[in-house]
Order: structure tokens, then sequence, then C-alpha cells
């Protein structure tokens, strides 16, 4: 068995993960390389779950019999632990959505009804990355086409890199909101965020970052990435689906207008006009994710009993190994950085001629798990011309032996179809 400096003990890992022992196609073992789409649930979440529904389950804030009680506890509980987990500076920061799309969608949406000196209008532009999941591209797409806004982007270096050499000339003094991924789900690339935040800031333009592809894999601190805005999502970090995180800065989630309406998010109300609940409620429009949300908080704290640091560590050198043994594999381009340097734990590669859905249907007659297509980020594809990638994404559980199949596995595809 391959042995790596860091790694964590995986077989220990694994065993907090049921769908791990499965057995696909005939008996074959379940190697899962998707995880840049959806993480596995450790049996930790999977208890909290049941047994929030089987004792607590009840709506939340303004019942007073004990089942409300409970579940509200349980509920602002998990905004304790999200907020302690990206050391917000307050709790009231922390916005439940159902995933980051709503997340980046909501932060869209508020500014093109704010008022100055936030608001998004035909006098200013909205700069985003050609290397942006469609979550963070099409919502201001939207809000360019409603306003008039100018949409502005950053484009991609031959080895998957944002291209910065024009950063004066995209981020200028009519930018309202700089948008873009700490890590991308398509090309792994990391991102550098502290120069593309220090523009930003000279011309006075907010700063939203997609971490959905960041918060599972690396310590997530909202107050050293000095942005605005942070989104990230609960299912890629072992935590339920129907559950995200908006986090804001506080100053601003008190002066922007909310996006939804309906209850729990209310003041007072009357026929003529409506007053709003203080942040973060008056985000939280209608009966929240709840069980969703207590999920999460159990998610938080089975990663933080494990530590992302070292999870990160685990990750770099899983990550490293991978692009080494890939590089093995004949006639296989990855598609974005070459090297494990300033990566994250999602590699994406075409396979000569091979179509990406032929070669992850094959891989999966083996039992192995990627994803193919264009991984919501078709620009990326367009701009390295090629139709769709193979992707495979590594987590904490994931382990050397795994990547080692991968790549007998694509062996076996290459000799499948000649």
């Amino acid at each position: 068995m391959t042995q790596l400096p860091g790694l964590l003990d995986t077989e220990a890992i694994r065993k907090d993960f049921p769908v791990l022992d499965r057995r696909v196609h005939d008996g074959k073992k379940l190697v899962y390389l998707d995880n840049a789409a959806t993480s596995q649930t450790p049996r930790q979440v999977l208890d909290v779950l049941s047994e929030y529904y089987e004792q607590h389950n009840a709506n939340v804030h303004r019942g007073v019999h004990v089942l409300a009680e409970e579940a509200t506890a349980l509920y602002e509980g998990a905004r304790d632990k999200v907020a302690a987990f990206i050391n917000a500076p307050s709790r009231d920061e922390v916005i439940f959505t159902k995933n980051a799309s709503e997340s980046l969608n909501l932060v869209a949406n508020m500014l093109g009804w704010a008022d100055e000196p936030y608001r998004v209008d035909s006098d200013t532009e909205i700069v985003i990355t050609e290397m942006e999941h469609h979550s963070n591209i099409v919502p201001w797409q939207l809000l360019a086409q409603r306003t008039g806004a100018k949409l502005k982007w950053f484009g991609l270096t031959d080895d998957g890199r944002l291209d910065l050499s024009n950063l004066d000339e995209i981020i200028t003094e009519k930018t309202k909101i700089v948008s873009f991924v700490l890590v991308s789900n398509i090309l792994g690339t990391v991102n550098p965020v502290e120069a593309i935040v220090r523009r930003a800031q000279e011309v006075g333009a907010l700063v939203c970052i997609d971490a959905s592809q960041a918060a599972p894999h690396m310590p997530l601190d909202v107050q050293a990435l000095q942005a605005d805005f942070v989104a990230f999502t609960g299912h890629k970090m072992c935590g339920p689906t129907g559950i995200g995180v908006l986090w804001g800065r506080q100053e601003l989630l008190e002066d922007l207008p909310p996006f939804l309406g309906g209850g729990e998010m209310i003041e007072t109300v009357s026929m003529q006009s409506s007053t709003y609940a203080p942040a973060p409620h008056k985000f939280e429009a209608g009966t929240p994710p709840i069980a969703q949300a207590v999920g999460l908080g159990a998610a938080i704290d089975y990663l933080t009993s494990i530590g992302m640091d070292k999870v990160l560590a685990h990750e770099q050198a899983l990550t490293e190994y991978a692009v080494k043994r890939l590089a093995e594999v004949a006639d296989l381009r990855i598609i974005g950085p070459a090297t494990a340097e300033e990566r994250g734990a999602a590699i994406s590669f075409t396979l000569g001629d091979i179509h990406p859905h032929d070669v992850g249907q094959v891989l999966d007659e083996q039992g192995i798990a990627v994803r193919v297509g264009h991984h919501c980020a078709r620009p990326v594809c367009l701009r390295y011309g090629i139709p769709a990638t193979t992707r495979a994404s590594f987590y904490l559980y994931s382990s050397p032996a795994e990547v080692d199949a991968l790549v007998d596995g694509l062996e076996h595809v290459r000799n499948f179809f000649g």
C-alpha cells in the first residue's frame, strides 16, 4: 500500500461512511471520486438527522412548546457552529439558504434593489472570471440585463490560472462588485484572493467569494479573506443537501434590502407596509431548512474533530500523487494546473479523442465513480476548445489506492477503445 506523508487514517475514516462499503456492478468495490459534486455523509451526521426527525421535529422561532423550543435551539446552534467554523465576527452574519447558488443569487438581487452607495445600475460594472461555475455567472448576467450594468471578466492562462495581467483595466472606478471562485470546481485552481481583493478595495468595490470548493477542504477564515460576502454549500462538506450559507459583513446586511418576502423575515406587517427583522432573519423568509441546518452543524462538528488543517494536508499529498500518476497515462491531458501547486483536489482531464462520457461509462463499469461533462463551467471548456472533461475529485476519505484504481481504470478505457 502506498504511504504518503500527511495522509489521514483513511481506513478509520471510511468506517464512518456507510456508502463507501457498497459493491456495485456484480460485486465491484465502489471507488467514489465525485466529491466535487457531492461528498458522502458520515454516520455521525446521519444519526443527528434521524434524531432530529424522531425527537425534535417542529417549526422554529415562534412556538412556545417544547419541540419548537428544541428545534429552535438546534437550528440556531447550527448557526453558531457555522460562524465559528468560518471565523465570522458575529453569528448574525450567517444566513442559511438552500445552496450556494441561492446565496449568490441573493447577493445579486440585493445589489440590484439596493440604494446608493451599493446599487448596481447602468453606470456601473460587474466583474467575474472565466472559470466560474454557472452559479456565479448567470445571476450576474441577469443583473446586468435588468440594470444595464456592464459585465466584465478575467480570462484564463493556458495552464488554468486567472490572467490578472490587466487587473487594473478590468477592475476600475466603475466596478461595483467583484465575484469570483476561491477554488475552481473544474480546474482545481486556487485563486490569488489577496491581489483581487486589494484592487477591489482600492476602487471601493464589494467582493463576493464562492467558497463551495474551499469550505470542505481547507480552513476558511472570512476575516482573513477580507471579502464582503462568502458563499458555500453543505452537501460538499459531509452535510445534507438543501442547505447553503451566505456570510456577509453585518453593516452591509443591515443596509441591504431583503430578496424574498414572507414569514419570519418581518418585524411588523400592515396592509400598507412592512418593516423587517434584523439580519440574518431578514434574509430567511418562510420555514427554513431546519433539519438540513442541524445536519450541517453535525458535519461541521465532524470536520472540526478531524481538523481542517489535516484535511488540507491529506488532500495536498493525495493530489500531488494523483497528478504524478495521471501523467503516466498516455494521451491524458490535464485541463488546469498540471502540478499540485496552488490547486485543489479536483482534477479534470481528457483522454485522447475518447469522449468523456465514454470514459465515465467504462470507468463506472469498473466501479469507479467520476463526473463527466462541462461541470457547470462551460466557458472553461470553450476556452480550451474541448466539449467536456472527465473529473476525478478527492476528499478526506480518498486514498492512494483509489488513485491507483483510477489509473488502472483509465488504462482499461484506452485498451477498450483501442
